[in-house]
């Protein structure tokens, strides 16, 4: 028996985050309250941006994102194969079309080579915007973006869910922060408790569109607003303007929030110290998630290619180590073969499936713990290799 334990992700709770949480339930307000719009605004000055509303979780955030751009019925995004459902998902809300864009093989960000020709095989209009991840923390270089998007009158969603703090270098040697909206249309973040800023549940939409922020304020609390007092009413007056939900985060999870994300910068260092040195220890041996000169990788996901995969997998679970597949290709999964895409030629996606799997990153992992990891993936490519 091992006395390791050691799950690929996991959340990081201190003593200042439960004090914050503590005092907030002892207030007046549970949700609803002044916590929210703080932690909006913090977050807000940390990655850049003019505007951020909290949202209950990130997928209702990619939900609003998609409606306050008016996509709908039979209209067409390009997005990813290697993500979460939900950077697809929220299209198909709205009943519009996926189109999947392969991978680069080398950082497993949607290809913008491929992104092109899948937008030259089809008539300028044909698309309304995309999706791009910044899978595993690794941005997605977004000027490059901007432009094949602007040539084509596209919007762009950048889904940051794994990747608050990360950032590129643009053409002009200036640091691009995710979320900052200098390219895109609307970021969206997520706060589950294995990403960087663990709020239980949550997430958060940044944008520099003032109409933007304001559609997505109205949209989150069931399409009521409060903002246009009526001659001969009191403040009870409300109007629901248009078909809302609630996507309200509490204050809650916001103070949670306010307090994670003050640690953020310092655990993205801890991140990137643990990524290198499983890149020291394996480099020639183990392929790993390429990082370009100039990216800041935020490091949500520490991911390796490895041949025997399931056993490879077995033998580290009976070590004490729990890896996790990220992601089993979108187009594969039963509801998009289901509605046309089984037969979708995304072989870079398929290939890095079936190698794929992410090893231990969280800022608390110890060196004991790492040192472990390291030793047990090296044992097995020695033996089986």
């Amino acid at each position: 028996m091992t006395k390791f334990n050691i799950p690929y992700g996991r959340h990081n709770i201190e003593q200042d985050d439960i004090d914050s949480v503590v005092k907030t339930l002892q207030s007046d307000l549970l949700t609803q309250g002044p916590k929210v719009e703080e932690f909006e605004h913090k977050f807000a000055k940390y990655v850049g941006a003019k505007y951020a509303v909290a949202m209950c979780n990130a997928t209702a955030g990619l939900h609003l994102a998609v409606l306050s751009l008016n996509l709908k019925k039979g209209d067409r995004i390009i997005t990813t194969p290697i993500t979460f459902a939900s950077s697809a998902n929220c299209a198909r809300f709205v009943d519009a079309e996926v189109w999947f864009a392969d991978i680069n093989p080398e950082t497993y960000l949607i290809d913008i080579d491929k992104t092109r020709e899948l937008l030259k095989s089809k008539p300028k209009g044909f698309f309304k915007g995309i999706i791009p991840v910044n899978f595993g923390g690794l941005p997605v270089n977004l000027e490059d973006f901007k432009k094949l998007a602007d040539e084509y009158d596209l919007w762009i969603i950048e889904d940051s869910c794994h990747s608050p703090g990360g950032n590129f270098t643009n053409s002009k040697k200036q640091d691009q922060y995710c979320g900052n909206g200098n390219y895109a249309d609307i970021s969206v973040f997520s706060f589950h408790p294995v990403k960087h800023i663990a709020c239980g549940e949550g997430g958060m939409i940044t944008t520099n569109s003032k109409e933007i922020y304001d559609r997505v304020m109205l949209l989150r609390t069931h399409g009521i607003t409060k903002n246009n007092m009526k001659e001969n009413h009191g403040n009870w007056y409300y109007e629901m303007q248009t078909l809302g939900f609630n996507y309200r985060l509490t204050d809650i999870h916001a103070s949670l929030g306010i307090t994670q994300l003050a640690k953020n910068d310092k655990r993205i260092i801890k991140r990137n110290q643990i990524a290198n040195k499983y890149i020291k220890a394996f480099n020639g041996k183990v392929k790993f998630q390429h990082t370009p000169s100039g990216y800041l990788n935020a490091y949500h996901l520490f991911v390796v290619e490895v041949k025997k995969r399931k056993k490879f997998f077995e033998f580290l679970v009976k070590e004490g180590i729990v890896p996790q597949i990220h992601y089993i290709p979108l187009h594969t999964l039963p509801y998009y073969k289901s509605i046309g895409y089984e037969n979708a030629d995304l072989k870079n996606a398929e290939n890095y499936y079936k190698n794929c799997f992410s090893l231990p990153m969280y800022p608390s992992l110890s060196d004991e713990e790492q040192n472990h990891v390291i030793k047990k993936v090296l044992e097995f490519v020695n033996k089986e290799y």
